[in-house]
């Protein structure tokens, strides 16, 4: 019996923040791989003599004063956090806290959501805050990602939570 057979209950606020709190350590350690990388390739431009120091410190000082560097880390900051929730999100439904908390993102049917309503679900998830609407919708338990991508947070059994981890595999 797959996933799409079950009709798992939709999942409260303090279940989706738990699950936020796990995967935003996740999120800060990819962060801080991209920052990292990101001030090796500046430095690298600079070796290259391809950038100037100029008036900047270091690297980091030359990366805040540079609007377009700013800008190109900020851009990748945000595509690499996307691309992380994005992926789990269409793979299997499930980011690695989701999978702590047994949680699972799915269209209405219970099929696997699309690309495109992955990015639509990062974006308007606004942080996280969006997961706030479930408060106030309470009856339908649906957070304002869910309405703009038109998914749902499920809440799975642990039979259907290791199905789900095993057929990742």
């Amino acid at each position: 019996m797959t996933s799409n057979e079950i009709n798992f209950p939709r999942t409260g606020l303090g279940r989706r923040l738990a699950s936020w709190v796990y995967d935003a350590l996740v999120v800060v350690a990819f962060s801080m791989v991209t920052t990292v990388l990101f001030l090796f390739a500046v430095q690298g431009l600079i070796s290259l003599e391809i950038l100037k120091l100029g008036n900047a410190i270091d690297v980091s000082d030359l990366i805040e004063s540079n609007l377009i560097l700013e800008s190109i880390r900020g851009i990748l900051l945000i595509g690499v956090n996307c691309a992380f929730f994005v992926y789990f999100w269409t793979k299997g439904g499930q980011t690695i806290g989701m999978r702590s908390w047994r949680l699972k993102v799915q269209n209405l049917d219970g099929s696997n959501i699309s690309i495109k309503q992955g990015i639509i679900r990062a974006f308007c998830s606004l942080l996280g805050l969006g997961n706030l609407l479930v408060v106030i919708d309470f009856k339908n338990k649906r957070a304002l990602q869910d309405y703009a991508a038109n998914t749902e947070m499920v809440t799975l059994t642990k039979e259907e939570n290791k199905r789900i981890y095993q057929s990742m595999d």
